[in-house]
């Protein structure tokens, strides 16, 4: 119902002139007005009609106006229905009380003011009209809240299923979710968060025990990404990983933590809320992938370096034959790394590395090639120089030996005893040999890696009727006690008249490499001390008299930094020979000039230049040299 909408006045009475007379009255205040002339047809006219106001005569002739309001009281369209009541008769108190018991709620006397009667009924219809727009706005409201309610409830539900998703999402992920009150420095961490800074579930937590938390190394990083995430003039994403060490269990933890924070209509933070992610595991997996990474860089470096030597200190008469050569010794290596990759660098058992030097030799004669021994596995640094012993032994049975004759025969055993290698190469049939002149390159690489590098030995027997050669490799590596370590006694050592000239050490443990370097600092007419194969021979030389020292980082898996720190002590310059990167060096190291592998002449000589002012010697053409001659190919 609108304000403007008419609304319905029953007039009840059984004289028409009374009813004629009630509806000029009432003709002003432009509403409907109905007529019944009796109790039965305004009980008709009620059931098919809304009534505002019922203006009734209280005497009629079949049922009085207290009856007819009694009946229209007990309907339930009409408990609220206003009804008047008119009487031309004088009425007492009694029935007064009788007329509002049957629902009246106001009496016009006869007779009757006409501004009485139109000023009370308008009242009434006007109140009816509110009433009914009372109602009607109730049951919109009521429709509106209803229809709120059920948003109400469909967000709850979806928020609850956001919230189960996020849970669910978060412990999938391993997030834990925190909240800081900026104001009064409460942090809210639920137990995962906790868990990362080893702190109990039920242990209360603020910003005071995050910070004393922090690795003191990312303390100071955090505290600013959290000071410019809470600046209202940054308002920067908190975005930072830190170390975190547990306040309980003492165990460092990597996190890695985002947030953002809240500001009020000041502009102040309130309030940062943000993720936190144990990354240990990723920072692990990180600095074992980096580890990786500089160890394959290491050995490729290495690899190079060693072939590097190769190429340099191999001599030759023609092209063609050093050609040959170092092609073979570059593939006799090549061998020895492809077994050691297939046992992902665990070692490489001896039968396979002798088998397959041997192979191109033993054709369809088993007899001529004969090998017998145990199972040995040798660790990755022994079966290396193992293999490129074998290659120079075969190399020189198949040019001089044995092996060169079609009669000829070679008999390869070996044994293991108290932890000693023991391999027997024996040869027969083949052209008389005899002991060489002078130590050939193939010699030197025999003396210098089993017996120098590795600690081994190897026995000569040059025979009429064949070569006989014992190598003796230790199968676990011993460090050589210093009182055997006599630089100035081994074969493999150079031996210059020292007068004024310069000193330097090397300390190399691979002995193809320390004797290429000797060879160029030789060139530059330096005294050579070394090359030393491990820490506790180099301790030993490090107290003698020299001008600098050249220290390869890594020797057989020991660091070279105790003899490194005793040349500081004596103030004696001195580089770092590595296949590894400058950043894996001891930064109290920072200073030592570091030459990386594979050396080049050009780094070596400036290093010289710079520490000694050594001039670099006319270049020599590569195959030049001490030629093989025909004793032996391991006097070459």
């Amino acid at each position: 119902m609108e304000q403007n909408d008419k609304v319905n006045i029953l007039l009840v009475d059984d004289q028409p002139a009374k009813l004629l007379s009630y509806e000029v009255v009432l003709r002003d205040l432009d509403e409907n007005l109905i007529q019944a002339s009796s109790a039965t047809e305004a009980l008709e006219i009620l059931l098919k009609n809304d009534v505002a106001v019922v203006l009734v005569d209280v005497c009629m002739p079949d049922l009085d106006g207290f009856e007819l309001a009694a009946m229209i009281r007990d309907h339930p369209r009409f408990q609220r229905t206003a009804i008047i009541f008119i009487s031309a008769i004088h009425l007492t108190d009694t029935d007064y009380l009788r007329g509002y018991e049957m629902g009246g709620v106001d009496y016009v006397p006869v007779p009757v003011v006409p501004e009485l009667l139109r000023a009370k009924v308008k009242v009434f219809a006007e109140l009816y009209r509110k009433t009914r727009q009372l109602e009607q706005l109730n049951r919109e409201l009521e429709k509106r809240v209803a229809e709120r309610t059920a948003e109400l409830e469909a967000s709850s539900v979806l928020l609850q299923e956001s919230e189960q998703q996020l849970r669910l999402a978060t412990e999938a992920a391993e997030i834990g979710l925190w909240d800081v009150d900026n104001v009064t420095g409460v942090l809210f961490w639920p137990p995962r968060v906790k868990a990362m800074f080893g702190i109990s579930p039920d242990v209360p937590v603020s910003m005071a025990d995050f910070y004393a938390g922090l690795h003191p190394d990312d303390r100071a990083v955090t505290v600013a990404a959290f000071t410019a995430a809470c600046d209202p003039e940054q308002r920067a994403l908190y975005d930072v990983e830190y170390r975190a060490l547990g306040k309980e269990d003492g165990v460092v933890r990597w996190v890695a933590a985002k947030g953002r924070a809240l500001f009020d209509g000041d502009g102040r933070c309130v309030r940062v809320v943000g993720t936190a992610v144990d990354i240990t595991e990723r920072k692990q997996a990180e600095e074992r992938q980096l580890l990786l990474a500089r160890e394959v860089d290491h050995r490729a470096r290495n690899a190079l370096a060693v072939v590097q030597a190769i190429v340099r200190l191999t001599r030759a008469g023609t092209q063609q034959g050093y050609i040959e050569a170092v092609e073979g010794r570059i593939h006799a290596l090549a061998q020895a790394h492809t077994l050691l990759s297939e046992s992902r660098w665990e070692g490489a058992d001896v039968r396979t590395l002798v088998g397959e030097e041997l192979a191109p030799y033993r054709g369809g004669d088993a007899a001529r090639v004969k090998l017998d021994g145990p199972a040995v596995i040798l660790s990755p640094e022994k079966a290396q120089n193992l293999a490129l012993a074998l290659h120079e032994l075969a190399t020189n049975s198949a040019k001089y030996g044995a092996l060169s004759a079609a009669k000829g025969t070679l008999a390869v055993g070996w044994r293991t005893d108290r932890n000693i290698l023991t391999l027997s190469w024996r040869e027969a049939g083949g052209p008389p040999v005899q002991a060489p002149s002078a130590q050939g390159f193939g010699t030197k690489i025999l003396n210098a890696s089993i017996k120098h590098q590795i600690g081994g030995n190897v026995i000569w027997d040059w025979r009429p009727g064949g070569l006989h050669c014992t190598v003796q490799i230790p199968i676990e590596r011993e460090g050589r006690p210093a009182e055997q370590a006599s630089l100035h006694g081994d074969e493999n050592l150079v031996q210059l008249p020292t007068n004024a000239m310069k000193r330097v050490l090397i300390v190399e443990d691979d002995a193809i490499i320390g004797m290429m370097m000797r060879e160029i600092l030789s060139d530059h007419g330096l005294f050579v001390v070394g090359p030393c194969c491990s820490v506790a021979e180099a301790l030993a030389a490090a107290s003698g008299e020299f001008d600098c020292a050249i220290l390869d980082l890594n020797l057989g898996g020991e660091s070279v930094y105790p003899v490194a720190a005793q040349l500081v002590g004596r103030s004696i310059p001195f580089a770092f020979v590595t296949g590894y990167g400058r950043e894996s060096i001891d930064t109290k190291f920072a200073h030592v000039p570091v030459l990386q592998k594979p050396i080049t002449r050009e780094g070596l000589e400036t290093y010289l230049r710079t520490t000694l002012g050594a001039q670099p010697p006319a270049d020599v053409p590569i195959g030049s040299g001490n030629s093989p001659g025909a004793a032996s190919a391991l006097s070459a």
